[in-house]
């Protein structure tokens, strides 16, 4: 099991970080971890089980949401968007889901959880470790703002968005009926982007799996493996949809 910290900051605490920048600095040139800056139900939620999979030692801090659901401001004290995930290794800082996936499995992972390009699924893998940010969470994002706004409701715009979702879910459960991972026989990091949209982004946006039979399968399997149990105990969202 890889060693792990966790500090969880509360607002209050968190927002008192803002002024010693100087002890910061002096925190983080002694601490040799590699540091997971998590943002409660989030899609930061996926480095910290990536971490696990890879049984890389790592330290956990978690931010807790303003009670409007933002991000908290001291996040801004470590990345300028003031949003999560970011990663600190030694002097790198790095944000982005996809990019600090790529950068742990290269850097510091071996390799391991990706595909080589010779790799007869390379291009399945490649494609779905994209396809998460790229198409999935893109579309559902849309979806959600259109939520958000009353006058959206009736909107055809909004009719158009759910019904793209519905053919993007179907395209999903019809390519994971192959399985049983995204690339096929192998669990990779593919599977690390894919899983969010389908459990914890559904406390923010609420729509129906049951009509998709590979897709609750799929989750169900994911559910099994031990490091994602353990990542959700970390850092999962209060309500889980596995």
């Amino acid at each position: 099991m890889p060693s792990r910290r966790v500090a969880r900051l509360p607002c209050a605490i968190a927002a008192k970080l803002k002024a010693p920048q100087t002890a910061l600095h002096s925190l983080r040139s002694k601490q040799k971890m590699i540091i997971v800056y998590h943002l409660e139900t989030s899609r930061s939620e996926r480095i910290v089980w990536l971490m696990e999979e890879l049984g890389l030692p790592y330290q956990l801090q978690v931010f807790p949401r303003e009670t409007t659901g933002a991000a908290p401001r001291p996040l801004k004290e470590i990345h300028p968007l003031g949003k999560a995930p970011v990663i600190r290794d030694g002097d790198t800082m790095l944000a982005e889901s996809g990019a600090i996936v790529d950068y742990l499995i290269h850097r510091h992972g071996g390799g391991r959880l990706a595909l080589s390009p010779d790799d007869p699924a390379y291009a399945k893998y490649i494609y779905w470790l994209h396809f998460a940010e790229g198409s999935l969470m893109s579309l559902l994002l849309i979806a959600l703002v259109l939520s958000r706004v009353k006058e959206a409701a009736a909107s055809p715009v909004t009719a158009r968005i759910r019904e793209r979702m519905k053919q993007m879910l179907t395209f999903v459960d019809i390519e994971l009926a192959g399985g049983p991972w995204f690339a096929g026989e192998t669990f990779t990091a593919a599977d690390v982007m894919m899983v969010f949209p389908f459990t914890t982004l559904r406390n923010f946006l609420d729509y129906d799996l049951a009509p998709h039979a590979s897709i609750v399968a799929y989750l169900a399997r994911v559910g099994a493996r031990p490091a994602y149990r353990k990542a959700m105990s970390l850092a999962g969202p209060t309500r889980s949809y596995l």
